[in-house]
């Protein structure tokens, strides 16, 4: 095997150091929303941790070319792709500043070839059909993604398939970043955790080596899983005719966390903060990633835990751990049935964040009506702070130590006691918490548009929105299953991509003075859900047109923009009424603000913490 080289880089060191060619032979780029997404929640959430550690990639697998500094990319390409596209939609945001100019350097170079010419080439360049020439338009395109197909149309390029994919990803990029870092001194602070702290490993050696260790990885995986040190740590502690029956009970613990990618430092995390009192030198409850080896040689620890007098004991508790937030992550509660409210919960919080499980698995153990109760309340705390954009780090802190009391809680043998010292929880913890956050939540809701979050998060709340109107209609108490909602369409009642003469006409409305176009298609009071078929029919129309479609819908909320019911007095339709409100044909920014205001005032109703009733 060809000699092997290996550096680790920092997004900006790579991007300026290196020329990437992802070869016509390698797979296309296949990213889709969920993956990008996932991307920069996770990314976002190291920012918003505060934390100054580097957050790892894993390996980029690369081979020289025949060009100086020029690396054929053989395994990583869907990551580098992603993040060159970060580089161009923040070198568009960043239009004026000196940042644009480092951001230019880091997506293309000039360079003078050996004919002594003057060569511009691109850090990363896809050489498959046509992707060149998507980024080239990408870059061309400024700063408005709507702009993107239109150069590419110019052009005779087709967009369909891998280049579609770059084309979106592109988009929902720059619509997270310019929406969630709107102050330029927020998005700088983005731009240097990306460019200093996110690193990765660049192994580098010819082809034909670069493929056998692509191949090596993906078939025995590199170095120690994690779970690997502590299983060592406690095989010191067995004899050695138990080393079979210990490997075996092992196996119970790292095969169904593989099985379901979930990481084995973050369920160890929250592991020993949902079972054990976490004392450090920072005095902040929480166990890093890093700490974790360090947690279990301290003697206090290897007493709470008692893993080497008893560590079959201690291995059959992590089992049973895992195959509760196994079935916490696919959304059953703790009696292993699907659950509303734990659905409800993993549709809010996505991929992205799960800090939550470390309370939920400290009160695991409580009986079902008074768990069912905990993650109801649980829904709207974690509403209140994610629509806030509250720091992880508060919430971690906070988790870790509400775990104590929750786990108290939970071992408690009277359901009555239980159940009082559940309600006093809530009440200190919860209602508290979300009564100081309430006024951030209206002035977060009063601007919220349709990337303030994340989209799923944006499509869990119009679903909640959705559902409690029409449970109101309909007089019932409890919430059925969030996925008939969630799989809705979203209508942006201004179309997103308006026609010439739509455009003109709500520049030309006098209530539309000073208003642009662009910032009120977003608005949350401009968004609505409906079933795809009439979503088709209803199509960019003017909402005189189109408000006959709305009335087509079964969703209420969606069907009362043209007209409310009403049926008998005081039923549970004409009390809802109460809340609504049906437009006319005008649809301004006047009626967008309004609307946006009356699901404001909804969202009172549905998101509120509630003491468990007798």
């Amino acid at each position: 095997m060809s000699k092997i080289e290996n550096h680790k880089f920092t997004i900006e060191e790579a991007f300026n150091d290196c020329f990437y060619i992802v070869p016509d032979y390698q797979r296309e780029y296949v990213w889709s929303d969920k993956e990008v997404n996932k991307l920069l929640d996770d990314l976002n959430n190291e920012i918003e941790s505060g934390s100054a550690s580097e957050y790892f990639i894993g390996t980029i697998l690369v081979s020289p070319t025949q060009h100086k500094k020029q690396y054929d990319v053989i395994d990583g390409q869907q990551r580098l792709t992603t993040f060159f596209l970060m580089l161009c939609a923040l070198k568009a945001l960043f239009k004026g500043e000196p940042q644009e100019a480092i951001l230019s350097n880091l997506i293309s170079t000039s360079f003078t070839d050996s004919d002594g010419e003057i060569s511009t080439s691109l850090k990363l360049n896809p050489k498959y059909e046509n992707a060149e020439e998507v980024i080239t338009a990408i870059i061309k395109s400024g700063n408005q993604p709507e702009t993107i197909k239109a150069l590419l149309n110019a052009a005779g390029v087709s967009q369909f398939g891998a280049l579609e994919n770059i084309i979106n990803a592109y988009t929902t990029i720059y619509q997270y970043l310019k929406y969630n870092y709107q102050e330029t001194g927020t998005l700088k602070k983005y731009w240097g955790n990306l460019s200093n702290n996110v690193v990765f490993i660049q192994i580098s050696t010819d082809v034909s080596s670069a493929l056998k260790i692509f191949e090596t990885i993906n078939e025995r995986g590199v170095g120690l899983n994690p779970m690997d040190l502590l299983k060592n740590l406690l095989f010191t502690n067995v004899k050695l005719d138990e080393f079979t029956k210990l490997k075996n009970e092992w196996k119970k613990i790292t095969n169904p966390l593989e099985e379901n990618k979930e990481k084995p430092l973050r369920f160890l995390r929250y592991f020993l903060m949902a079972n054990y009192t976490i004392s450090n030198h920072r005095s902040d409850g929480i166990v890093r990633e890093d700490e974790i080896y360090d947690w279990f040689s301290k003697k206090e620890n290897i007493t709470a835990s008692n893993y080497q007098k008893e560590p079959f004991v201690f291995v059959r508790k992590i089992i049973k751990t895992v195959s509760n937030f196994l079935l916490l992550t696919k959304g059953k509660g703790n009696d292993g049935e699907d659950n509303v409210y734990m659905n409800n919960i993993r549709k809010l919080t996505g991929g992205g964040f799960s800090l939550h499980y470390v309370i939920l698995l400290a009160s695991y153990n409580l009986p079902k009506d008074l768990f069912d109760h905990l993650l109801k309340q649980l829904e709207t705390f974690l509403f209140y702070f994610m629509v806030t954009r509250t720091s992880t780090k508060i919430l971690e802190r906070n988790f870790s130590d509400w775990a104590d009391e929750l786990r108290a809680i939970s071992n408690s043998t009277d359901y009555a006691t239980q159940k009082v010292q559940l309600n006093e929880f809530i009440s200190n913890r919860f209602e508290k918490s979300t009564i100081s956050k309430q006024p951030e939540l209206i002035d977060a809701l009063r601007r919220y548009h349709f990337y303030s979050l994340q989209q799923y998060r944006t499509r869990y709340i119009l679903a909640k929105f959705t559902q409690h109107v029409n449970m109101a209609y309909k007089g019932l108490l409890s919430p059925d299953n969030l996925n008939d909602y969630t799989n809705l369409e979203i209508e942006h009642i201004l179309p997103n991509t308006p026609n010439q003469e739509l455009l003109n006409d709500f520049i030309l409305h006098p209530d539309n003075k000073d208003k642009e176009y662009q910032q009120y298609k977003v608005k949350l009071g401009n968004l609505t859900l409906l079933e795809k078929p009439i979503n088709i029919v209803a199509s960019r129309d003017f909402f005189k047109n189109k408000k006959s479609q709305y009335k087509m819908s079964k969703y209420y909320l969606t069907s009362s923009l043209d007209a409310l019911n009403n049926v008998g007095e005081n039923t549970s339709i004409t009390r809802i009424n109460t809340k609504l409100k049906p437009f006319n044909d005008e649809w301004t920014a006047k009626q967008i603000d309004e609307r946006q205001e009356m699901l404001l005032e909804l969202a009172a109703d549905i998101w509120k913490i509630e003491p468990l009733q007798d």
